[in-house]
């Protein structure tokens, strides 16, 4: 195996031993272990690790090194998944009409703050084309028959397939997907909104907010699933606010939020920091790669 940085994302029942006799297959492999995050979910009784590895020096091929950690994953009932650190992971954008999640994710990418290759920005309608035309991220206009929903939705898939995308971003998408679409795609989804839900449910959110007078306005990223808004929570942040704000000044605040939960949330699944656990996302914190 080349030199490169390997992460392996682990659950499994919590059990005596498991710390040691996890390191000590990576030690006798030959790797050198860079970080280990471990995780005990008491109430359950749920082990969780990610452990990022140096593979210099290693004679293993991919394919030896996931057969013989298969040889110590089953027989403790572990759930795992194994990320090199060589492959970039191919990101579509889906948008509507808003832009400033769009425009934050594209200057973090050009500026190499994102790991990660933005292949496509998809869009049901083309106010945004300029944006991508800016960054010269390749647009593709898929509009929506609203007698006809589905149509669409086939041609997204042919072509977030047809391109290999690894990961989907909802950054302001304004169709609701449907649970098929969703299913293909599971923990490769990541959605944002402001945090009222469910209370201020539809349009105009900040106006409503303004009218009851709130006094902490928020945005969550989570994995999109079946049911809307619900999947696991990746990142969230709050802010307070005063009696003074408008709802225009609210809106503002909010999209700033939403702008950098998005990035946080985005960030933390590229860098193979999550672990979904049910409805729950584990998500370890960043150790300075």
């Amino acid at each position: 195996m080349k030199s490169q940085i390997v992460t392996f994302l682990i659950q499994c029942p919590d059990q005596k031993g498991l710390v040691a006799k996890i390191t000590s297959f990576f030690f006798e492999k030959g790797f050198n272990i860079l970080s280990c995050q471990q995780y005990v979910n008491s109430i359950e009784n749920t082990y969780f690790m990610r452990i990022r590895l140096n593979a210099e020096g290693t004679i293993l091929s991919k394919k030896e090194l996931e057969t013989n950690f298969l040889e110590l994953a089953t027989p403790l009932k572990f759930k795992w998944s194994v990320h090199y650190g060589d492959k970039k992971q191919q990101v579509a954008i889906l948008v509507s009409h808003t832009s400033h999640n769009l425009y934050d994710l594209l200057e973090r990418y050009k500026e190499g703050n994102l790991n990660c290759t933005v292949k496509m920005i998809i869009s049901n309608h083309e106010k945004l084309r300029p944006v991508a035309e800016m960054f010269q991220v390749p647009f593709y206009y898929l509009p929506v028959d609203k007698n006809d929903k589905l149509l669409q939705e086939t041609q997204l898939i042919q072509l977030l397939n047809k391109h290999q995308i690894d990961l989907i971003i909802l950054a302001r998408y304004m169709q609701i997907l449907s649970a098929d679409f969703i299913n293909t795609y599971p923990e490769k989804i990541i959605n944002i909104h402001h945090s009222f839900l469910p209370a201020f449910q539809g349009a105009n959110p900040y106006l409503r907010a303004y009218e009851r007078g709130v006094k902490l306005i928020g945005a969550t990223a989570h994995y999109a699933t079946e049911d809307l808004d619900e999947g696991p929570i990746i990142e969230q942040d709050v802010k307070p606010v005063t009696h003074e704000s408008t709802p225009t000044t609210l809106k503002k605040i909010g999209a700033d939020i939403e702008k950098l939960v998005l990035a946080r949330a985005v960030n933390n699944h590229l860098n193979h920091q999550i672990i979904v656990s049910g409805n729950r996302a584990i998500v370890f914190p960043e150790t300075g790669e």
